[in-house]
């Protein structure tokens, strides 16, 4: 009887040498990726819906402002503008006087308070004198010795010359004498130089202000030795009333300014603060400097400022706007009622009570105002709510300043 062959139990998928555990963790890191891939899906589909109803919520919050615009507004008119030159200038004294030791010694007083305004002649320092005082007596001493000397050698020749009319001396004798009296001459015309450079040199001891001005910071006490030509500063003295502003232009914009001078007239010039939102002073060109810079194609100018207020420091740095011409019959508005898109610029004409987009020219500006063509002297513009206004919207005037876009860094179309 034939034997029936052992049935074999495996799993008909399990090829020999499989791991059964190895397939269990490859259907599990499955699923892993399976449940991730959902997730993703999800977070997907909740991010899409959120911005779905948030672009919802502005559309139908636009959709709903659909009430007149409370806008201010500014009215066009005619006048004049000027057209100005905007340069930076540093200021600078029109004289400074920094004064050091003309001679050798200490100093015995300071006569100056620090900051103190101080007119040609005040006193400023004091160096002690005595040396050159005895200085002065010895050259004053030489000086008289030397007079007498030559009154007498004068006497002499007199006596010669009476005495040789009468043949009682020989000419020789008469001619030498004559030399005696020029040497004594000379002698006495040197001594007066002596004493005379003795004299300077005392004076030099007591230090005056040579101008008008204002004196800086203290720079030497009492009891400090100073020498005679030195550089050491003993004590700076600047003039600040009147003072001068010196600034640039470009070489293109000279014949304009030379054109001006040319005829006589007075170019006004306003000095402004940093910020450029203060005027501190209010002057007229002086002078233009004699040649252009070739590295920088700029030419220098002076301008005077009287400074009464003292509103002008010296190498303070500040804003020059001069003044070249004055433009009449323009059409002015406020510089914040115009708004930019690109290259074009444009305002809201109010007529109606309605906010028409009208494209417009501008021109010069100057303090917050700026001529414009395309609109006409009594026209009425929006100057707030930009971000609301469109071509064709219903506005109401209102008298309470509003937002605007005008107070962003730029103005584009809403």
């Amino acid at each position: 009887m034939d034997q029936v062959p052992p049935v074999s139990h495996a799993s008909p998928t399990m090829h020999p040498g499989q791991d059964p555990s190895a397939k269990a963790s490859h259907r599990r890191h499955l699923w892993i990726w399976v449940v991730i891939l959902l997730l993703f899906g999800l977070l997907f589909y909740w991010v899409i819906h959120q911005h779905g109803k948030a672009q919802a919520a502005t559309t139908g919050g636009r959709h709903a402002a659909t009430g007149p615009v409370p806008v201010t507004t500014a009215t066009a008119k005619s006048g004049s503008i000027g057209v100005y030159l905007n340069a930076i200038g540093t200021v600078t004294p029109v004289y400074t006087a920094s004064i050091t030791a003309q001679v050798t010694g200490v100093i015995t007083a300071v006569r100056y308070r620090e900051g103190q305004y101080v007119r040609k002649g005040d006193p400023l320092i004091d160096i002690d004198p005595r040396q050159y005082a005895a200085q002065v007596v010895q050259a004053q001493g030489l000086l008289d010795r030397d007079k007498n000397l030559l009154a007498e050698a004068q006497m002499d020749l007199d006596r010669y010359k009476e005495a040789w009319t009468k043949n009682a001396i020989p000419r020789q004798t008469l001619e030498d004498q004559e030399k005696v009296v020029f040497q004594d001459q000379g002698t006495v015309k040197n001594d007066e130089g002596t004493l005379q450079y003795d004299q300077v040199q005392l004076s030099y001891c007591h230090i005056t202000s040579p101008i008008n001005g204002r004196v800086g910071l203290r720079l030497v006490d009492p009891g400090n030795l100073v020498s005679a030509n030195s550089a050491t500063t003993l004590v700076v003295v600047a003039q600040v009333q009147p003072i001068t502003v010196i600034f640039t232009v470009g070489e293109d914009d000279l014949p304009q300014v030379l054109q001006n001078m040319r005829g006589g007239k007075q170019l006004k010039v306003e000095a402004l603060d940093r910020t450029q939102q203060n005027l501190l002073a209010t002057g007229k060109l002086n002078t233009i400097d004699n040649q252009i810079d070739t590295t920088s194609g700029t030419v220098k100018l002076r301008a005077q400022f009287d400074n009464r207020e003292g509103a002008l420091f010296a190498n303070q740095f500040v804003n020059t706007r001069l003044l070249v011409d004055t433009l009449a019959n323009q059409t002015l508005i406020p510089s914040s009622a115009i708004q930019h898109n690109g290259n074009t610029d444009f305002v809201y004409f109010i007529s109606d009570g309605k906010a028409q987009m009208r494209t417009v020219k501008t021109g010069q500006a100057d303090h917050g105002d700026t001529a414009v063509q395309g609109i006409n002297p009594g026209d009425v513009v929006a100057n707030s709510s930009f971000e609301k206004l469109q071509n064709g919207s219903q506005v109401t005037i209102s008298n309470v300043k509003l937002p605007s876009a005008s107070d962003a860094p730029e103005n584009n179309v809403p």
